[in-house]
């Protein structure tokens, strides 16, 4: 919860990522707050007072986990309202003459994407979905300390700049409101 306050104001390709991670955290804890409170918060070199509010975030997301009909698999609604927002903030980037820096990236990367999006199960999603389920499937192999070849680092590195670029428009479309046409 604190984690996400703070990657949600600084990076929300970060945060996103992160509420992915939590969702499967939650379901490596068989959706049971009881188990992830004595098993995962009580770890935490937190206050007791920090370590409640901690457990009220983790409860509020497993009801919504419930009721969403997500705890086997799939993204929480605020999840996916967050990669919505993601893709038409892209749509409206590349659509606009000013941002050339975003469009060149983009085309940059687009090989990549495009590569590993047909690589994938899943050949219809867009293509910040793909950067998305490509990142979060390396840092998967990563933590199970699987081999990842060099071709798949390089791309990831391309990926994880671009973004880094999308989330920085983000950030300053939501300070300051950025002027596309």
């Amino acid at each position: 919860m604190f984690i996400s306050q703070d990657l949600r104001k600084n990076n929300i390709a970060e945060y996103l990522l992160y509420m992915w991670q939590v969702e499967n955290i939650i379901r490596a804890f068989d959706c049971s707050l009881t188990r992830i409170r004595k098993e995962y918060i009580a770890q935490f070199d937190y206050t007791d007072e920090q370590k409640e509010e901690l457990t009220d975030w983790y409860g509020h997301l497993i009801r919504m986990m419930n009721q969403e009909g997500c705890r086997e698999q799939g993204h929480l609604q605020i999840n996916k309202v967050t990669m919505q927002t993601l893709v038409e903030l892209h749509t409206q980037l590349l659509a606009s003459t000013k941002f050339p820096f975003y469009n060149a990236e983009y085309y940059r990367v687009l090989p990549y994407i495009v590569e590993l999006r047909n690589r994938g199960a899943n050949k219809d999603e867009n293509e910040i979905e793909t950067c998305f389920n490509s990142l979060y499937g390396v840092m998967m192999l990563r933590l199970q300390k699987k081999e990842i070849s060099t071709n798949t680092e390089h791309a990831i590195k391309e990926i994880t700049t671009f973004l880094g670029m999308l989330s920085d428009y983000y950030k300053k479309d939501k300070e300051e409101g950025l002027k596309f046409e």
